[in-house]
């Protein structure tokens, strides 16, 4: 019998069977018990049932989708987080594992442009995967940088072969993995950053910016992080860029359904408090109710550094130490606001970065000084440019997410957060919303505070670690943990990386290292 919450997600009920047959049922596979239901946490839980694990999955929202959840209010319909579709084939394989067809339950939509990267001087630059369009833009801004351009995407090419190809769903478990792609990494020039990347191939610093933009998507600063994440722009350009009608919501909805078709259970409002360790393994973990349930591996698609600080007793944790991780450089935080407006803005494409006056000196503010500046650049999500059915007729459906600095900042954002929203509504209207103020008709805040408070994200940030050169591969959390045998990690926090396709990948990498079952 499957009960249904007010979200429209199906979960069995507590009939479900115990672990390890022990409910006296004649089912003895062994118990997978994955934390969270992100992307990560819900690929993971395909992946391992198909593989023959029994599967449940916990999950402390009231919804499924981790920082994919869903805001309904007001007659509106807000994705809260990832709202960008690369490499939907990642998708799909989970479809085909299950004998399924994935377009016969979601339906993605090409976006053309991917993005419109608007400057504060208003002039703008339509980013897509046509080489034409794209070299016509290029020599807009500037002609001399379209060799640049055409060389520049070749390594971004070489990058996703070496980089996302051949090393995205390795589990980087030993040191010999590592050993094993250093010549990968050397050809990638991994030791640069992909802002150093990009500026030997261009002269102009808009087009600079365009270029180098797209790590911040997974929480990295342009300056930092190697230029092996170039690769974002291939996959871009192999793939394309998608979004879902009803919005990314409607996938983990399909990826419920999935698990509902497999038998696997999904309790939500069910917090994990603490990872037991028995005789030096994981065996199971205990809810804030204080229920424990027993398993034979623990996958955890909660934030890693979380995961082991709070999760995993001290006395159990030799690598990921308090020390360790509390010296890790994290990515930055979301200050996100989602709002409804009684028209349309028809001008605005569905991808829209509205850029402030600096790039350099912002992101330092972010990234280094972990202080919060007065100036800001806002990723624009207009969903409704695609899915009118996401708001009411005649409105839309708008966020406007501004990188901040993740809690070391010390900004009271209870105090704050409304202050910010008007910063940023008075900039977009002053932009590309004009009349904005006076058409809101609904609205909604996230703060960095915030996802430390429910999505319980290490310093409120969006990322777990920065995908530093040395907080990549080998040197990221790893998907089986180094300190604790039964112990896994899916998600943005461990390998490859945060982002749709990074935690999807890392739901593959999981499946190379958790104990064969034999069906």
């Amino acid at each position: 019998m499957n009960a249904f919450n007010a979200n429209g997600f199906s979960h069995p009920g507590l009939n479900a069977r115990q672990p390890g047959g022990n409910d006296g049922s004649s089912d003895a596979r062994p118990m997978a018990v994955i934390i969270g239901s992100g992307f990560g946490g819900l690929a993971a839980a395909i992946r391992l049932s198909v593989k023959g694990y029994q599967v449940k999955v916990l999950e402390k929202l009231d919804a499924p989708g981790g920082r994919a959840y869903v805001h309904r209010q007001d007659g509106f319909t807000f994705d809260a987080g990832p709202t960008i579709i690369t490499a939907p084939f990642l998708l799909e394989e989970l479809w085909t594992l299950c004998g399924k067809k994935f377009a016969d339950d979601v339906t993605l939509v090409p976006m053309d442009p991917f993005y419109r990267i608007r400057f504060d001087d208003g002039t703008w630059f339509d980013y897509s995967a046509d080489e034409a369009k794209m070299l016509d833009e290029v020599a807009r801004f500037c002609p001399e940088d379209v060799q640049g351009y055409l060389d520049f995407v070749k390594d971004a090419e070489r990058c996703k072969t070496l980089g996302f190809e051949g090393l995205g769903s390795i589990a980087f478990d030993t040191l010999g993995d590592l050993i094993k792609a250093i010549p990968s990494f050397l050809k990638m020039g991994a030791w640069r950053s992909i802002y150093a990347l990009v500026a030997k191939h261009f002269s102009n610093d808009k087009l600079r910016t365009v270029m180098s933009f797209h790590p911040l998507l997974i929480g990295g600063n342009p300056f930092s992080v190697t230029a092996a994440y170039a690769l974002i722009n291939s996959l871009e350009r192999t793939w394309g860029v998608h979004s879902a009608m009803g919005g990314t919501g409607a996938i983990v909805k399909a990826m419920v359904g999935l698990l509902d078709s497999r038998g696997i259970q999904l309790r939500l409002n069910a917090p994990v408090t603490q990872i037991r360790i028995e005789n030096g393994k994981a065996c199971g973990v205990e809810l804030a109710s204080g229920e424990f349930i027993a398993a034979d591996i623990v996958v955890s698609n909660a934030d890693t550094a979380w995961t082991y600080k709070n999760l995993v007793a001290p006395q159990h944790r030799r690598h990921w130490t308090n020390r360790k991780i509390e010296n890790g450089c994290y990515s930055m935080g979301l200050f996100v606001w989602y709002f409804g407006t009684s028209k349309q803005y028809h001008d605005v494409p569905h991808h829209m970065m509205v850029l402030g006056p600096r790039y350099k000196g912002l992101l330092t503010d972010i990234f280094k000084r972990h202080h919060l500046a007065k100036d800001f650049s806002l990723y624009l999500h207009r969903p409704t440019a695609t899915d009118p059915s996401l708001a009411p007729t005649g409105c839309d459906t708008f966020y406007a997410l501004s990188p901040v600095p993740h809690l070391d900042s010390g900004t009271d954002w209870v105090q704050y957060a409304e202050t910010y929203r008007a910063a940023i509504a008075e900039a977009l209207e002053a932009s590309v919303l004009p009349g904005l103020r006076e058409s809101i008709v609904t609205s909604k805040i996230t703060t960095p505070q915030d996802f430390h408070d429910n999505l319980w994200s290490y310093k409120g940030a969006g990322f777990g670690l920065e995908p530093l050169l040395l907080q990549s591969a080998w040197f990221r959390p790893h998907n089986r943990s180094e300190d604790i045998p039964g112990l896994y990690m899916v998600g943005a926090g461990t390998h490859p990386g945060a982002g749709v396709p990074g935690v999807l990948m890392s739901a593959k990498a999981l499946e190379t290292v958790v104990p064969h079952v034999s069906v």
